[in-house]
């Protein structure tokens, strides 16, 4: 097997919340199955094509982050879209997943461009969401944090990644958590959210290694740490 690619967008701006722990969880599956790998960074202004990554992993920011990066994201718009479309796996994360939506409109009404990679829009709201989130899926139950002040409703039609059964998730009036078009995830949870939930983590890697490497079958990994720590936080109130 060729190397896997991981594409990391914006490590330097979009890391808040240890969001680099999901590159670190696939690297270290990788290794522990001895799947040769590379990690490819791409900061604002780096020129990369994401059609050659297998897995794109993009964080969360504060404010100022994000506005940069939002104008770097809408220029490189049409690949992203391409890498979406031809089934690169991604996981977009808080700001991240906030901006692959069409819009972000700020308390004072200004608004931040998305790029529409998802049928959502997300609005600042009053105060922040904050605490340990469970979530339900069809990749079995998902564990992490949240801690976000805005609010992302989803179009009708948009699928989202789970549903809310402790915390908030999207918003405080739905109980709907995240986002999926094609092997695109967009979610609030950090934690960050991979390592605790390594099932997610390995149907990420395996949808973004099919579109290049073929049928995909992972070896079976002991995750008893992994999935005790998720346990532990989901008894967190």
């Amino acid at each position: 097997m060729t190397e896997v690619v991981i594409a990391h967008l914006y490590p330097r701006r979009m890391n808040i919340y240890g969001d680099t722990g999901n590159v670190i969880a696939l690297s270290r599956r990788l290794e522990w199955r001895s799947i040769p790998y590379r990690v490819d960074l791409v900061e604002v202004g780096t020129e990369y094509d994401l059609l050659d990554a297998d897995v794109v992993i993009a964080g969360g920011g504060e404010d100022t982050s994000q506005i940069r990066v939002a104008q770097d994201l809408v220029a490189r718009s049409d690949n992203v879209r391409a890498a979406v479309d031809s089934g690169v796996a991604f996981l977009v994360v808080c700001g991240s997943y906030q901006l692959f939506g069409r819009r972000f409109v700020a308390s004072d009404g200004s608004e931040l461009p998305g790029i529409g990679v998802f049928g959502a829009e997300t609005v600042a709201g009053d105060g922040r969401m904050i605490g340990n989130v469970v979530v339900a899926t069809e990749f079995g139950r998902l564990v992490g944090f949240e801690n976000h002040g805005g609010r992302t409703l989803l179009d009708a039609g948009q699928t989202a990644l789970g549903e809310v059964v402790k915390g908030n998730g999207n918003n405080d009036s739905t109980r709907e958590e995240g986002a999926i078009t094609n092997n695109c995830f967009g979610t609030y949870l950090h934690g960050s959210v991979l390592p605790k939930n390594p099932a997610f983590a390995d149907e990420l890697m395996r949808r973004g290694m099919e579109r290049r490497h073929g049928g995909v079958t992972l070896q079976q990994l002991d995750d008893e740490a992994e999935l005790a720590a998720a346990q532990s936080a989901a008894l967190r109130p």
